[in-house]
């Protein structure tokens, strides 16, 4: 292996080790922007104690976590619990490591493509080509861009199950890129059972396998219900009880728990009129979820790991319970467009958006809860611009995405009646 790559990751490794034995993991760990009700690690705690005293846990409204990872994870919790901190470290590093590879892995596919493409390239445009280096500075970027983001170190010093979700997102993109089905379908179906909008990561898995038949496409969708299945039953076993799919996926569905966190649910639910309440929910989970797959699926048909990237993305900014963790996550993404970063045009702006909200967030939130002085509306105007800041980001890398695909094949300059064109999307 690569001793640069091993450095890297004993630096990220020993960064979140020296932050667990300080008290930031408790303080995180309370902090509505990382802990919610889904990931939260004391909600964890409960359903594991519940679940070795033969309680059913999801028989109140605290538990969340599926019936499998309290119970794979009910023995160290049990036994070794200083080993906690280590273990979601470990989990972390292993994360970074499959990212890691996912890259170096599309940077040769691409290359790959590029070899086969490259004589209907224009002639200026070398700068939006892989390169040789870019086999190492890529992954490295990506690496670095996950292992040293304070939003995913924090998140595991947390000790939130973002790390867990993390974890199956990175090995489903790796075994993506690696062209292995089954493992790709047993791990988004493993997880779409846990918190459900990873469904739509369907759309780039049947892109790459099934090669645009419908036929394999159909089969392939049989087969992840299957999983699905299999997966569900699996968890029934543990508790011999069905109630686990109301206490996480319908938890999820119909938004029982209001607390704040950085989305865009609860605010509008905490206002609006009860009997409004089931046309919205409906409304908002189409938009979380399906709302974008289509168009989405047909515009990046031939970028399936970019349409996941997007796709992860969406479910950041507008799943019921997002946190800091899953923003993390998606921007240790943005390395792999590398090439595309010549066409970004608010990189400035959303830096701005993000370092301001996230900074006014904790102070909002002290001044509403602490102090009084302020109230909700202060608080989830400082996460409303932060969505919105997300959403700049996700658009400025599609729209850079296609302007670098027009380029490749037509030329940086183009002229009209002398005069260098702009490319304007309408």
């Amino acid at each position: 292996m690569d001793a640069k790559f091993i450095k890297l990751l004993l630096l990220g490794g020993a960064a979140r080790f020296y932050f667990c034995r300080t008290s930031l993991g408790t303080v995180i760990g309370n902090r509505v922007e990382f802990a919610t009700p889904l990931n939260s690690h004391k909600r964890m705690q409960e359903g594991i104690f519940l679940l070795q005293n033969g309680i059913d846990p999801y028989q109140g409204d605290v538990v969340h976590e599926t019936p499998l990872i309290l119970s794979a994870l009910s023995g160290l919790f049990r036994n070794f619990p200083q080993f906690l901190p280590v273990f979601y470290i470990l989990l972390d590093i292993f994360t970074a490591a499959l990212l890691y590879m996912m890259a170096q892995r599309f940077v040769r596919k691409k290359q790959d493509q590029q070899n086969v493409e490259t004589k209907e390239y224009a002639t200026d445009t070398t700068e939006l080509q892989f390169s040789g280096s870019d086999k190492m500075d890529i992954p490295e970027l990506v690496i670095v861009a996950y292992l040293f983001n304070p939003l995913t170190v924090l998140s595991c010093v947390g000790m939130t199950s973002t790390v867990f979700s993390n974890l199956f997102l990175a090995a489903f993109l790796y075994c993506l890129t690696k062209g292995l089905l089954l493992p790709c379908l047993l791990i988004l179906a493993f997880e779409t059972v846990r918190s459900f909008y990873p469904v739509v990561l369907l759309a780039p898995l049947l892109l790459t396998f099934s090669g645009r038949s419908i036929r394999s496409g159909f089969l392939i969708s049989l087969l992840f219900a299957a999983c699905c299945l299999v997966i569900s039953v699996a968890n029934f076993f543990v508790l011999n009880s069905w109630n686990f799919l109301d206490g996480t996926l319908g938890f999820i569905f119909y938004f029982r728990d209001l607390q704040p966190n950085i989305g865009l649910f609860w605010y509008f639910f905490t206002e609006m009129f009860e009997h409004f309440r089931i046309m919205f929910l409906i409304t908002f989970q189409l938009n979380a979820t399906v709302l974008y797959l289509l168009p989405l699926s047909i515009k990046l048909r031939r970028e399936p790991l970019l349409l996941a990237t997007i796709l992860v993305a969406l479910m950041a900014v507008f799943r019921a319970y997002p946190s800091l963790g899953d923003v993390g996550f998606y921007l240790a993404l943005l390395p792999l467009w590398k090439r595309c970063w010549k066409f970004m045009a608010h990189g400035f702006v959303v830096f701005t958006f993000f370092i301001v909200t996230l900074s006014m967030m904790g102070v909002l939130w002290h001044l509403w809860i602490y102090a009084g002085s302020a109230n909700a509306n202060f608080y989830f105007g400082a996460t409303l611009a932060f969505s919105t800041g997300q959403i700049f980001l996700i658009t400025d890398l599609l729209f850079a995405h296609v302007k670098r695909d027009f380029c490749l094949f037509n030329g940086q300059k183009i002229l009209i009646d002398g005069e260098e064109a702009k490319i304007v999307l309408k």
